[in-house]
């Protein structure tokens, strides 16, 4: 995803019920590297970098992780 496309996630993006979701395996991937990270916030699930409630966060498309440690997802890399 370029640059011009990065927005961040909004909570308000998780109630559009229009938004798409990354696949589960996907979702799975992006949540286990937050438990793991040094920012995660195990009792409320959040980020201390961003303050998102990542078990939510990891599910939308366009998210991204503030410390880079996981991009935006794309259709077109994972064909």
């Amino acid at each position: 995803m370029t640059d011009k496309k990065r927005r961040n996630a909004m909570p308000w993006d998780l109630l559009n019920p229009n938004r798409k979701h990354v696949p589960e395996e996907v979702y799975s991937e992006r949540y286990e590297i937050c438990k793991g990270c040094e920012f995660f916030i195990k009792k409320t699930k959040q980020c201390k970098k961003c303050m998102c409630f990542m078990n939510l966060k990891c599910a939308l498309v366009w998210a991204f992780c503030p410390e880079n440690k996981w991009q935006a997802y794309t259709e077109e890399e994972n064909k």
